[in-house]
């Protein structure tokens, strides 16, 4: 006569299934935490927060210097390369055009990596520094820029523009 199982018999198989299951799930999770975005959008944050302080600092005291400033993009269309015609006016607390500066701007390139470049903006007189600027694509650029003068004058600003 054959031998019957008892009934139930395989309860604990349903366990170790839903163990495998738990462990395999786990591992998917683990694999892809570790595989995909680290989290850091800042290179240098920790240097960054430290200097936090002195940050505020020069933004209050660049407020304090009163200047105006105004900037002037505008998109030119060449069939060769995407070019911007860039104005940068520089006026002091009391509207007299600021003189001697260097002017820097460093041209970002948010979405795609590897086009960030550096140009000096000349001086075109009555506080106007810029001139025809081409960029290697077309689309969303940020311009940082930068005017250091005699006697530690300096001033930064920022600004976004889009070249169709």
């Amino acid at each position: 006569m054959a031998k019957t199982r008892q009934p139930g018999w395989w309860y604990p198989y349903i366990f170790v299934a839903a163990f495998g299951v738990v462990l395999a799930v786990n591992g998917a999770l683990a694999y892809f935490a570790t595989s995909s975005f680290t989290g850091l959008s800042t290179d240098n944050a920790y240097e960054k927060g430290r200097l936090y302080n002195q940050n505020l600092a020069l933004a209050k005291a660049q407020a304090e210097m009163g200047w105006q400033v105004d900037t002037k993009i505008e998109p030119l269309k060449s069939p060769d390369q995407p070019q911007a015609n860039i104005h940068i006016t520089y006026r002091d607390r009391d509207g007299k055009a600021v003189e001697n500066l260097t002017v820097r701007a460093v041209m970002v390139r948010p979405t795609v990596a590897g086009y960030d470049h550096e140009v000096e903006l000349p001086a075109l007189g009555d506080g106007v520094y810029g001139g025809t600027i081409p960029l290697p694509l077309a689309g969303v650029w940020d311009m940082d820029v930068a005017a250091v003068g005699d006697g530690g004058l300096a001033y930064q600003h920022a600004q976004r523009f889009v070249i169709p």
